[in-house]
């Protein structure tokens, strides 16, 4: 592969089991120093692609087509800072939804649900109906020629999360400074910490810490 074709690496960490909540927590550090990890078009490219919603070679053409923007078509692609921007709006709406249910079911926010709802039509209109040995079944229509694409599928994403049984298992992080979401998989359903390797050893840490001091 040419090297101005190689994907990028991976700076994204996926731990919520829904490429949906991974969408969420990439806003790192969200209610203490906000750290964006979605910078650019090429980051949500990125996330996409990483979260297994963009082929690889749909990813490349799409790269490709960024550079090939012509302002005179007759239907004119979106700028991809364009589609960034409604990219984010998306993933706040929808941290607002998610957060409010977790703490406060009875604070969702209107103007969040009204944001969503809109998103997701706008995205349900890429799509058609196929047939394909036999069945029915729901495809996107021309992914790699629309800039808009992962925020249609950002969007079908999140809709498809949100009007399922799993939204149920939603959980948020115990470690006030972190607060990611995921999906509790449990046997028990009591899976606390986004990743044990980190948020969960570190709050242990703290505790034997905290012991210790008080021992002293």
């Amino acid at each position: 592969m040419p090297p101005e074709n190689k994907l990028p690496s991976k700076p994204f960490e996926l731990i919520a089991g829904h490429p949906a909540l991974d969408f969420v927590n990439s806003l790192d550090d969200r209610f203490t120093s906000p750290q964006e990890r979605l910078r650019n078009y090429d980051d949500l490219l990125r996330f996409t692609h990483q979260s297994g919603l963009l082929t690889d070679r749909q990813v490349r053409k799409l790269k490709r087509l960024t550079t090939h923007l012509d302002a005179a078509e007759a239907d004119p692609q979106p700028q991809p800072a364009a589609v960034l921007h409604k990219a984010i709006q998306l993933r706040e709406a929808l941290a607002t939804l998610t957060y409010a249910w977790i703490d406060d079911p009875a604070a969702t926010s209107p103007d969040s649900l009204t944001f969503l709802e809109d998103t997701f039509k706008q995205a349900a209109l890429h799509r058609r109906l196929k047939t394909e040995n036999g069945q029915l079944l729901w495809s996107w229509k021309g992914l790699s020629q629309q800039l808009a694409a992962p925020l249609w599928l950002l969007a079908q994403s999140a809709n498809d999360l949100l009007t399922s049984d799993a939204i149920l298992r939603l959980r948020a992080c115990d470690s006030n400074t972190c607060r990611w979401l995921f999906l509790d998989t449990s046997k028990n359903h009591t899976r606390r910490w986004c990743d044990m390797k980190t948020c969960g050893n570190r709050m242990k840490a703290r505790r034997f810490q905290a012991r210790q001091s008080q021992e002293s």
